[in-house]
C-alpha cells in the first residue's frame, strides 16, 4: 500500500494523514528543536562532546602511546572502541537532539575499557595498561553520564523558559 499524500491511509471515507509539511510546523515539535538547540549552542555542550571525541581519540591510539607490548587482542580492543566513542562524540555534536539516549553507549564503552585488559588480555598485570584503560574507562562513562543529562537538561530549560 503506498503511503505518500497522494494516497488516502484508514478507512474509505476518513480523513487523510496530515501532510509532513504540516507536522514539521506544529508547535510541540517546534519548540522541542528550539530547546535542542538551546542546550547544544552551550559551552557544557561543546565541552562534553569535545571531551567525548578526545577521549575516543586517545583510546584508540593509546596502545601505542602507552605502550602495550604484547598485548595485541587489547590493542584492537582499544582502537576499535575508541573510534566508536569518538565517532559517537561527532554524533553528540551534529545532532545531539537524537544522540542524547544513546549516552549509555559511552558508559558501556567505558566500562568495557575498564574490564578489557582483563578480559581481552587474560593476565594484563602491567600497571600502565591497567592505568591508561581505567583513567580513559572513567571519563567515558562520565561523558555518556552527562550527555544523558543533557535531554532533561533541554527540558527543564523549556519548562522556565515557558513559564
Amino acid at each position: 500500500m503506498a503511503t505518500d499524500s497522494t494516497h488516502p491511509t484508514g478507512r474509505p471515507g476518513s480523513a487523510a494523514a496530515p501532510s509532513d509539511a504540516h507536522i514539521e510546523s506544529h508547535p510541540d515539535i517546534v519548540s522541542l528543536r528550539n530547546r535542542y538547540a538551546a542546550v547544544s549552542d552551550s559551552p557544557v555542550s561543546g565541552l562534553i562532546e569535545g571531551l567525548c571525541l578526545l577521549t575516543g581519540l586517545y583510546l584508540a591510539i593509546s596502545p601505542w602511546v602507552v605502550g602495550f607490548d604484547n598485548f595485541t587482542s587489547l590493542r584492537v580492543s582499544n582502537l576499535i572502541t575508541g573510534i566508536a566513542l569518538a565517532v559517537l562524540g561527532m554524533g553528540y555534536g551534529s545532532v545531539l537532539e537524537r544522540t542524547h539516549n544513546l549516552g549509555w553507549v559511552a558508559c558501556a564503552i567505558g566500562v568495557w575499557t575498564i574490564i578489557a585488559p582483563w578480559c581481552v588480555a587474560g593476565d594484563a598485570s602491567v600497571f600502565k595498561v591497567i592505568l591508561s584503560n581505567a583513567i580513559v574507562g572513567g571519563v567515558a562513562c562520565l561523558v555518556g553520564l552527562a550527555t544523558m543529562g543533557m535531554g532533561p537538561l533541554a527540558k527543564r530549560r523549556g519548562r522556565r523558559t515557558a513559564a
